[in-house]
């Protein structure tokens, strides 16, 4: 993995692990020679990882929305800036930058991001790791809802698998390293009518 996009709040939440998580995610990412492609705001988790990877030395690609350069506070201070024309655009270009993904702590952008992404995975429009950092069980409702979604016939268990998920940043690497090492070639599969 070269670069690494992480999906995540342009607020702080309420907890500091949220943002203590950015920072040691930024160290475990820059340690490993891995670059931060991320929405582009310098506000809320997204400033903050942003952040702690250029203090750490590493890479930042920001990708941000001309209608939320302003709104967001797009980053004046990194790698490279790029503005799109819509959010569309930003997924899509945040998509062919990465070779993987990470949800960290977010709102609806957030999990809307995640599931577009898992499901471009899931219809073998890439095969790169979608992940989520799950700082103190922030998607433990979201893994639940999605094992109650394949109960119910909707979600291939092997679907639900590939969403990979470590309350650690280093152990969160570790598997997504292990699924890029371990990926064959996807197919498509519908759950059975």
């Amino acid at each position: 993995m070269k670069r690494i996009c992480v999906f995540c709040g342009s607020s702080k939440g309420r907890r500091q692990e949220y943002a203590t998580a950015a920072q040691e995610l930024a160290q475990a990412m820059v340690e490993r020679g891995i670059d931060l492609v991320y929405g582009g705001a310098s506000i809320g988790i997204m400033g903050a990882v942003a952040d702690a990877v250029l203090d750490a030395g590493g890479k930042v690609y920001g990708v941000i929305p001309e209608h939320l350069q302003n709104y967001e506070i797009g980053h004046t201070n990194l790698t490279e800036l790029f503005i799109v024309a819509d959010m569309h655009e930003r997924k899509a270009k945040m998509a062919d930058l990465a070779d993987g993904f990470i949800a960290m702590p977010g709102g609806i952008g957030t999990l809307e991001e995640l599931i577009e992404i898992c499901t471009w995975q899931q219809l073998a429009l890439h095969n790169k790791p979608c992940a989520m950092l799950n700082v103190c069980g922030y998607f433990d409702k979201l893994s639940e809802f999605l094992l109650h979604c394949e109960q119910e016939g909707f979600l291939l268990e092997e679907h639900r698998l590939n969403l990979l998920s470590q309350p650690q940043p280093a152990a969160l690497l570790d598997v997504m390293q292990a699924y890029i090492d371990n990926a064959g070639e996807q197919v498509l599969k519908i759950p059975d009518q």
